[in-house]
């Protein structure tokens, strides 16, 4: 019976990187051919890389570290393994031509995903999970970068209906003091930066009940403060910059913006941004809802921070999961107790310098089994493009 769960829970795992690598392949699928060898964020590599680096993760965890096979591509191996992180204005000053064919990078990775379904029963699942995770993360940061491509070469999957109306309230809710549980233990897989479990004591706090909307962030920007990569202005208007399609700015959707820019509002306005233990304290009052709440690939750009509010918990704050991550106070810091894992050491320890911030939560691009509450996400404090939110926080 016990090797019969084993199996079966191997192939739900084979499924869901089935599932996976259809929703990677698509992306790829709306790229018009010279956009591959675009490079729409300057801080991140070209477009190319990315069709490398998703399988040659795969092939570097599984094959080479975890199963000690020889290597039939040593260059792309490493050529595609690791991404970059840059501080802003230091990026890569590489030329299309440096990179391989597009035809050579697809026959690479068919060549690594034809060795993956062959073996994967053989494999042990955390390394499973691993791949299938980091794949779904992956979707989501070239969401990021399609995001930032012009709209001549993308091909559109959707684009919502826009209806004006204006930005809602936003009260501030008590939250009752309590415990809050960070990170989780080791009896199932999580990234290294998910351990060790610990609870950490809540004083009881005031927390905006929606993410802030665009209409809210506009007093800001109207009285000096920055506006968001994701705003155009054309003369007196400002506009927003969807992913298919260029708007009027839709007030009372969630803004995303930096991390500096959310500090930066939350002190205009005599606040705080929470911090992780306040963000999961206030998660543990109601449940999530994918499609209510704008997560696991429902839309492309955020929606009306007050979007389903009526079926969620009236006592608790709305959208803590989902139309884009928030950002916390707390700098990316390791727990007591942290390991990095020994297949992908620099996975967080790279990041544990003061500049980057733990966003909690998820976007409309963020697959439903990285929002569970132990799941951190990190950005630079002055990274633009991501898809994240704010709420503000008092005592």
């Amino acid at each position: 019976m016990a090797s019969a769960g084993i199996i079966q829970r191997s192939e739900s795992r084979r499924a869901e990187l089935a599932t996976a690598r259809e929703i990677s392949d698509r992306l790829f699928r709306m790229l018009s051919p010279e956009a591959f060898y675009a490079r729409p964020i300057p801080e991140r590599n070209r477009l190319i890389f990315y069709l490398g680096h998703l399988e040659a993760f795969d092939w570097n965890v599984l094959a080479v570290r975890g199963m000690s096979e020889s290597r039939f591509h040593p260059e792309f191996d490493r050529l595609f393994e690791r991404g970059i992180d840059p501080e802003p204005g230091k990026a890569n000053t590489d030329s299309p031509g440096d990179w391989p064919s597009r035809s050579e990078v697809e026959r690479y990775g068919m060549k690594t995903r034809e060795w993956v379904d062959v073996h994967w029963d053989d494999l042990d699942p955390w390394w499973q999970q691993m791949v299938i995770e980091h794949r779904y993360m992956h979707i989501e940061t070239l969401a990021y970068l399609l995001h930032a491509l012009p709209y001549d070469q993308k091909t559109a999957d959707r684009v919502d209906s826009f209806v004006w109306r204006p930005a809602p309230a936003n009260p501030m809710i008590d939250i009752d003091a309590g415990t809050a549980t960070l990170g989780k233990n080791l009896d199932s897989f999580g990234w290294d930066n998910e351990h060790l479990a610990h609870d950490v004591d809540v004083a009881a706090f005031r927390m905006s009940k929606f993410k802030n909307s665009n209409g809210e962030y506009l007093e800001f920007v109207r009285e000096g403060g920055a506006a968001p990569h994701f705003w155009a202005r054309e003369g007196d208007r400002w506009f927003w910059r969807g992913m298919f399609a260029q708007m009027p700015l839709p007030l009372n959707r969630a803004v995303w913006v930096t991390w500096d820019q959310a500090t930066a509002y939350a002190k205009w306005r005599g606040a705080a941004l929470p911090s992780e233990a306040q963000f999961l304290r206030a998660c543990s009052l109601s449940a999530p809802d994918p499609q209510r709440d704008n997560f696991g690939y429902h839309h492309w750009d955020p929606i009306a921070v007050d979007a389903g509010h009526e079926t969620a918990n009236g006592g608790a704050p709305v959208q803590l999961i989902g139309n884009g991550w928030e950002w916390t106070r707390d700098a990316f810091a390791p727990f007591q107790g942290f390991e990095a894992h020994p297949f992908y050491p620099p996975y967080s320890s790279d990041f544990f310098d003061g500049e980057h911030y733990v966003m909690k939560g998820g976007s409309p691009r963020t697959a439903a089994m990285l929002t569970r509450p132990s799941f951190r996400n990190w950005f630079r404090h002055d990274y633009p493009y991501v898809f994240a939110g704010f709420r503000i926080v008092e005592g």
